[in-house]
């Protein structure tokens, strides 16, 4: 079995046409299917079936396909360890981050980082919260920086970096607007503008609101932190975000307000894999990021 036959295969497979397959990997359509036939001979099983012009995968070949593409993971990640090891100093990090940590922490530490190591390069990836432990566990990248970091994951090694509070962001018309701090409760019969079900700052702000006794009033939704702001400084609703993501600007036509009750915060880090070893770049990185946040925590 060869790797050029697993890759192939993996293609023809997605693409589920082997024309198709063989002009984007610009070779000869014989080439692919001389291939396969070998792959299935060796195999002792049919990986495809025709189906009119097009074919697909067999039963067996489907259950193939999960492993092909875990084992040219494996290969690709062993090639790339090799590289990193003969030059750390000249690899690529494949970092991920979620929406809400864009700003100003990814920006921040990835600058200053460059001031140390201008050779080492970054492969950045935004993803959404779950997708970004996947990516993680699965070896699509290195490491990434999440908030909260996961506790019970056991494939998920989890650093905390700080701890942050999460506010309200209010309109600047709204009836609170001159507070100095507020009660979560006092925004119980307000309309909300949150992230969409399934993001993990939708689950925080639903479990705060249930902390604090009530359920909120989902009447917009936003994927992306300048949509939630833009539809709160339209008066459109009311809004929980992390205190990271105003970083010393508050919206224009907001006003950010502390939540004294109940305490709301969130945990922000970086996850790596458990169960192996972060390539020599990034293990640099990530020692880097330790400190650089450690150093910040003693002068605030």
């Amino acid at each position: 079995m060869e790797l050029r036959q697993l890759r192939y295969f993996v293609e023809v497979a997605e693409r589920e046409h082997v024309s198709e397959a063989a002009e984007h990997l610009h070779i000869a359509q014989s080439a692919i299917s001389r291939q396969i036939s070998r792959l299935e001979d060796e195999l002792g099983v049919l990986l495809f079936e025709k189906i009119g012009r097009n074919i697909q995968l067999t039963p067996i070949g489907k259950i193939f396909l999960i492993h092909a593409k875990t084992a040219i993971q494996a290969i690709e990640y062993a090639k790339y360890q090799i590289e990193e090891f003969l030059d750390p100093e000249h690899g690529t990090i494949k970092i991920g981050f979620p929406t809400s940590l864009s700003t100003h922490l990814l920006p921040t530490v990835i600058s200053a980082f460059k001031d140390e190591q201008p050779n080492i390069g970054f492969h950045l990836r935004q993803g959404s919260y779950s997708s970004l432990k996947e990516a993680v566990k699965n070896r699509e990248i290195g490491l990434a920086f999440l908030g909260p970091i996961p506790t019970n994951d056991p494939d998920i090694e989890g650093h905390i970096l700080f701890t942050e509070n999460i506010s309200a962001l209010l309109p600047i018309t709204h009836p609170l607007a001159e507070r100095k701090s507020l009660r979560l409760n006092d925004l119980r019969n307000d309309p909300f503008v949150l992230f969409p079900k399934g993001y993990i700052l939708h689950t925080i702000a639903i479990e705060a609101c249930k902390a604090a006794g009530f359920a909120p009033n989902i009447t917009s939704e936003g994927e992306d932190m300048d949509s939630i702001k833009g539809l709160v400084s339209a008066g459109i609703g009311v809004s929980l975000l992390p205190e990271s993501t105003f970083y010393e600007v508050t919206p224009r036509l907001t006003v950010k307000i502390p939540i004294d009750t109940p305490e709301v915060k969130r945990t922000v880090g970086i996850i790596t894999p458990k169960h192996r070893e972060l390539a020599p770049s990034e293990k640099v990185f990530y020692e880097f990021a330790k400190k650089f946040f450690s150093v910040l925590e003693q002068y605030q």
